[in-house]
């Protein structure tokens, strides 16, 4: 408890309680907290151009990104699987190190995708192979909501590793809000108001998640060597949006530098 109140306070959360990741915070009852949870935080998407985008190891946008209504929008097939034809995975194009980003989503029906932190791009390789994803799903629809284990492959998890608890993702159609938070090592993801994950990178703690996830040493070594020393040498690097192979929208994207706070 002591190292979450430590580690918020040092990101400049806007709460003052957190009772557990996955409990839900407390609003600050201190009339300086709703002045301060805006400070130092940019839009990085202006809702009609991709200036500072592109796509993951590439210099233009994928053709099947588009904008749509002030949404970053995914247009897919609906075959659930990586688009070939001007697809593939969407990244903003200046790496990160400790940060506050917070956006809101929506999935199609029966539909997946994700949000990569700190990932590197790796010629030949998928973003997620370097890269820890929160998970955008529609629960009701998709097999994922129950596959993995007790539900780590639903909306607002550590895909594969941390099931989000609760699980407050809304219905498909409907606007999601996420936070992800990653400052020095210590990561922690919110689902619609709610803190649903928590966990602490380059511990024993993540070795024994991806030891027990389908990125392990056996199963996936080079996933699992660029994953255990996640965001590589600096220990930053790019967020990213998922072609899945259905359609999702992102909007109002926010990023908050907490080294500059």
């Amino acid at each position: 408890m002591k190292k979450t109140i430590k580690f918020l306070g040092a990101a400049l959360i806007a709460v003052s309680t957190l009772s557990s990741c996955g409990g839900g915070a407390k609003k600050a009852d201190n009339s300086n907290a709703d002045a301060k949870k805006d400070e130092g935080k940019v839009a990085i998407f202006d809702g009609k151009t991709f200036n500072g985008w592109r796509g993951y190891n590439r210099q233009d946008v994928p053709g099947r990104w588009t904008i749509d209504n002030g949404a970053i929008k995914f247009n897919g097939s609906g075959g659930g699987e990586a688009q070939s034809n001007d697809g593939g995975d969407l990244i903003y194009g200046t790496k990160l190190k400790n940060f506050e980003l917070e956006l809101e989503w929506k999935i199609s029906e029966g539909g997946n995708s994700g949000i990569f932190i700190l990932a590197q791009e790796i010629p030949g390789q998928p973003i997620y192979i370097s890269a820890p994803e929160y998970q955008v799903l529609d629960n009701e629809r998709h097999p994922d909501a129950n596959m993995g284990v007790d539900g780590n492959r639903k909306a607002g998890s550590l895909y594969d590793m941390i099931p989000a608890k609760p699980q407050t993702a809304k219905p498909a159609g409907e606007w999601n809000k996420t936070k992800i938070v990653c400052y020095k090592g210590t990561v922690a993801y919110y689902l619609n108001d709610q803190c649903v994950v928590e966990y602490h990178l380059w511990t024993p703690q993540w070795k024994e998640l991806l030891d027990n996830s389908k990125f392990s040493k056996d199963k996936w070594p080079e996933a699992y060597d660029l994953l255990l020393n996640c965001g590589g040498e600096n220990h930053e690097g790019y967020i990213g949006f998922q072609d899945h192979g259905d359609d999702v929208w992102f909007r109002n994207i926010t990023i908050k530098d907490l080294d500059k706070q």
